[in-house]
């Protein structure tokens, strides 16, 4: 008894044992307020320093816009909206038009996105769905590693490669043995450098971009949504077709715009290979030419003011189609996600 009193008194009770202040307490009500005060300061410069870097982003928008803009409105107020629909482009004679690069831009990146696209989801698919483990890492590395390589290398093999192929084999081929050369798309002497040689090479540049979003779409893709399909005694390509596609379209749709994109500013592959001939013509066979390779041909031997002013007025239109093509896809994806948030509400 007298050792657990004596225990007890060592002990102390609650209120005589001695505390450590934390916290608040051991901060102090001037020291914690100062704390505080140079919390929110920090917070502040942090919320501004991110808010100017990312109105940095729009502003340089702005400024290469206005820029190209104000150095191609001589050409834009000479020629006025026929610049946009004029086929002529005389340096010589001081006569521009840019409608020839214009359809050949749309039409070169047109032909590219329906052969890269059925191809690269195509790809996507495999390495999602069906490829074991041990093959879809190096399977995927080699498709992306088409994206690495530069444009002038494509061009080069488009070249000494594509160009032989198609001008001997393939475009006879389509024009003859097919028969569909009575189609405007397939007649004309087979040159090779054509509107089809850039398509095809632009195909072969986009087809990574377009197969790494869909695959990573793809598998995204909650395992839920393929364990329902299968439960309800769906087969596999009708799980795919039901179920995975539906849930990852908006992200397949973004990579093909993104794929896109790249097709309309590539230069100089398409400069190797689509003719340069500032000519609209509805066969594929013909060359051709595209706004960023005529800029490319041209803006190093501008001729003079006008001149140079009319290429600044092509990269300007080259600048808007990319806007309208991008607000277009960001519509495209809006519309795809509330169409889907509808269906799972």
């Amino acid at each position: 008894m007298t050792g657990a009193a004596v225990s007890s008194e060592q002990a102390g009770s609650p209120r005589e044992r001695p505390t450590t202040p934390s916290g608040a307490d051991a901060l102090g009500p001037k020291r914690l307020g100062a704390r505080i005060q140079g919390a929110v300061i920090g917070d502040r410069i942090y919320s501004a320093a991110i808010t100017l870097f990312a109105l940095c982003v729009p502003a340089l928008l702005i400024l290469v816009a206005v820029e190209i803009f104000l150095g191609g409105w001589p050409a834009l107020r000479r020629f006025g909206f026929s610049f946009l629909t004029s086929s002529a482009w005389d340096p010589v004679n001081g006569v521009f038009g840019a409608a020839p690069a214009i359809y050949g831009t749309l039409v070169s990146s047109a032909i590219a996105l329906a052969i890269a696209t059925p191809l690269a989801i195509g790809v996507a698919l495999f390495l999602s769905e069906f490829a074991p483990q041990w093959l879809r890492q190096p399977v995927a590395f080699l498709v992306d590693l088409l994206a690495a390589v530069p444009s002038v290398v494509y061009g080069l093999w488009g070249v000494f490669v594509l160009l032989p192929v198609l001008r001997i084999t393939v475009m006879p081929f389509l024009r003859d043995t097919l028969h569909l050369g009575v189609l405007p798309f397939f007649s004309g002497p087979a040159y090779g450098p054509s509107m089809l040689a850039a398509g095809l090479i632009l195909s072969i540049m986009v087809l990574p971009y377009i197969s790494s979003v869909s695959r990573e779409v793809l598998l995204a893709v909650p395992r839920s949504q393929r364990e329902a399909a299968l439960a309800l005694g769906a087969t596999k390509w009708e799980t795919i077709w039901g179920a995975v596609l539906p849930y990852a379209k908006s992200g397949i749709i973004g990579g093909v715009i993104l794929g896109l994109g790249r097709a309309l500013g590539e230069t100089m592959a398409v400069t190797m290979l689509i003719g340069n001939r500032p000519q609209i013509s509805a066969s594929l066979f013909a060359p051709g030419y595209t706004m960023a390779s005529l800029i490319a041909n041209e803006f190093a031997e501008a001729s003079g003011d006008l001149h140079l002013s009319a290429l600044m007025a092509v990269g300007f239109v080259l600048f808007v189609i990319t806007l309208i093509v991008n607000a277009i896809a960001r519509w495209l994806v809006w519309q795809v996600s509330r169409a889907g948030g509808e269906k799972t509400a």
